[in-house]
This record gives C-alpha cells, structure tokens and sequence, in this order.
C-alpha cells in the first residue's frame, strides 16, 4: 500500500503543480491525508487556475501527457474531482485498507463515479 500511496500521491500533487498553481499569485497546493471509512484519504487541492476540469483521457501511444488520472483510477478504490469553496478544485481519492475491496465488502474498484466518504466534501 505504501508504494501505492506514494505514486497516487506523486501523480496528484505534480497534477495541481502543473495544471492549477500559478506563479504570480504565490499559490501554495494543499495535501490533507486521513484514515476513514476503511481507506486511507487523500485529498490534493490547487487554485484551479488551469483548463478544465480534471477528466480521464485516452491518450493514443504517441501521446506524452494525459496519462496520470489513468494512473488515479487504476490505483484507487474510489475517487472524485470537487470544487473548492472559494475557488480550486480537489481530487479526492482512497485506497482500500483492504486492497482490492470496495466499500461495500465486494471486490474491485468502483472507479470515477464513486462518491468519497462525507469528511472528504468538506472544507
């Protein structure tokens, strides 16, 4: 779980980086980790100052972007893009404490769709 944790983490944070902090508004991202309803949280916030909101794509081969919420939603049990209050966006996604279980006890990842637990909405 921790190598999981670690590159789930990696793609997220270099996302809100590269797609959401601008350099003139000295904008800082926010990380925010916490164990809740049988999965490890993490929730990575940004300014949202970049296109868009995060979607999957499917880059062809040649393609060198667009592969990291492809990344997201293979490593995590459940996960979701939602705005902030004031502005920018968080993506908010959980590892199962019990890999390759869903919330609800059955086995696999419910994907994109699913809705984190209430503690990730707010804030």
């Amino acid at each position: 779980m921790g190598d999981d944790l670690s590159l789930l983490t990696s793609e997220l944070v270099t996302n809100a980086i590269r797609h959401g902090a601008c350099r003139e508004d000295e904008d800082v991202i926010e990380l925010v980790l916490w164990p809740a309803d049988g999965h490890y949280w993490l929730a990575v916030s940004g300014p949202g100052t970049g296109p868009g909101k995060p979607a999957l794509s499917h880059p062809d081969a040649a393609s060198e972007n667009g592969r990291g919420l492809l990344l997201v939603d293979s490593l995590a049990t459940a996960w979701t893009v939602r705005p902030r209050p004031t502005r920018g966006t968080s993506v908010i996604a959980g590892l199962s404490l019990r890999q390759g279980t869903r919330p609800d006890g059955t086995v696999g990842r419910p994907g994109p769709t699913a809705q984190p637990c209430p503690h990730c909405l707010t804030g």
